[in-house]
């Protein structure tokens, strides 16, 4: 396994980093004045449209994209340093057009999307024109088993109606956002992973209602959390993506890349959280002596560096196994960052908050907004229990292929992943 950086790799790194010091952190500041000053949460503060500005006279646009017709072309070894680093700031993604849920959609439509959809859709995402929402997840149901969604799609002439309610729609406040791929069911009596489809939905098309935003943990992020409802809403038979009964492999297509992106910047505000503790604990001073030598707070610096370093290289190897065997083959190490790198993430930055004290848990230190960004990533893209449960069957099901092989238990494991 060659985790060494490619020269490109090497060169977009330096001038990510360059361009997070000179633009992104800087910004940050007057990004919050700016929301505040419009009076709206969900608003698009101007300083953003700078930074995507520069953002693509450094060539740092579209970083995410696989694919070379739309940006530099990265492996996912190759993608996984630029998105820690983006993960160091809550800004920095949209500002290098590499936000959620955007990518994953931009991805969905240039595998699967026709031509008409590409040029109408694609396109404007692509220039960083428009944001866009993907409607997976439900109230109603336990939507970590997509066979549990209910939202109807069906056909009726030369359009499909849809009925149906969804949630924790990320983005679907903005006025940015323009489109919206829903997942629902168009064959609710097929077989379980055919009952599925995906079309695209604009977010002003009649029928759909944005009930609430939805807080976490008391915040109201800047890019909304949605319940929508689904009334009668008709948009052309064309905007189906695929054919009928495709959404389920559209969505685990999706959803690989998505966890490595989530799970990387994750480590970037890991990063960050040690950094700030290191150097919150240094300029503290409690009975005559910095903070940073009381043993305790050593061992959290230690064991942080620890956690990481581990989570980043288990990280890694999945991204190295995507590029070399494919994500089918990845399974298994794409559900063990996706468990193990919010977590890690989660006990360094609860770290930071208490060698922070009382300023860990206020607005005046981004700590106590990745925390609550970082608790959600334990429930999207799947809850942790979900990919345990995945890496548990692929645990029985080798014990039972080396049983039946007359393998000695274990001897896979010093041969290399599983292929």
């Amino acid at each position: 396994m060659n985790l060494d950086l490619t020269d490109r790799c090497k060169q977009l790194r330096a001038r990510l980093l360059e361009f997070m010091d000179e633009r992104v952190y800087p910004a940050e500041s007057v990004y919050r004045e700016q929301l505040e000053r419009a009076g709206d949460p969900h608003s698009h503060p101007p300083v953003m449209e700078e930074l995507k500005a520069e953002a693509r006279s450094r060539g740092l646009w579209n970083l995410f994209h696989p694919h070379s017709d739309w940006g530099p072309g990265l492996s996912n070894c190759e993608y996984a340093p630029l998105a820690e680093i983006m993960g160091r700031s809550h800004i920095a993604a949209e500002a290098c057009n590499c936000a959620a849920p955007d990518t994953g959609n931009m991805e969905v439509l240039t595998l699967f999307g026709s031509a008409e959809q590409q040029e109408r859709w694609l396109r404007p995402l692509l220039e960083g024109e428009i944001r866009s929402a993907f409607a997976m997840t439900e109230p109603a149901v336990a939507s970590s088993d997509a066979t549990n969604i209910e939202l109807r799609i069906e056909r009726d002439g030369n359009e499909y109606v849809l009925n149906g309610r969804k949630w924790w729609i990320s983005g679907a406040v903005r006025e940015r956002c323009k489109i919206m791929i829903v997942m629902g069911k168009t064959n609710p009596e097929g077989p379980p992973y055919r009952q599925q489809s995906m079309i695209l939905v604009p977010r002003e098309t009649p029928g759909v209602t944005v009930v609430r935003n939805l807080p976490v943990f008391g915040y109201i992020d800047q890019e909304g959390h949605a319940e929508l409802l689904f009334e009668d809403v008709r948009v052309p038979a064309t905007n189906l993506i695929a054919s009928e009964g495709d959404g389920f492999l559209i969505s685990q297509a999706r959803l690989g890349p998505g966890r490595i992106h989530h799970c990387m910047r994750a480590i970037g505000a890991a990063e960050r959280a040690l950094e700030m503790m290191c150097r919150r604990a240094g300029a503290r001073v409690t009975f005559g002596q910095a903070i940073s030598q009381r043993a305790n707070v050593q061992d959290w610096i230690a064991e942080s560096r620890i956690e990481i370093e581990m989570a980043r290289l288990l990280t890694m190897k999945a991204a190295w196994l995507m590029d070399t065997v494919g994500n089918k083959h990845a399974r298994t190490e794409i559900a063990a960052i996706k468990v193990a790198a919010p977590n890690v993430a989660l006990r360094v930055v609860d770290r930071a908050i208490q060698v922070h004290g009382g300023g860990g848990v206020c607005d005046d230190y981004p700590l106590a907004m990745m925390y609550a960004h970082l608790r959600t990533l334990r429930l999207a893209d799947g809850p942790d229990e979900i990919h345990k449960r995945t890496i548990a069957r692929a645990e029985l099901r080798q014990l039972a292929s080396d049983a039946a092989n007359g393998a000695r238990s274990g001897a896979t494991r010093l041969t290399g992943p599983r292929v």
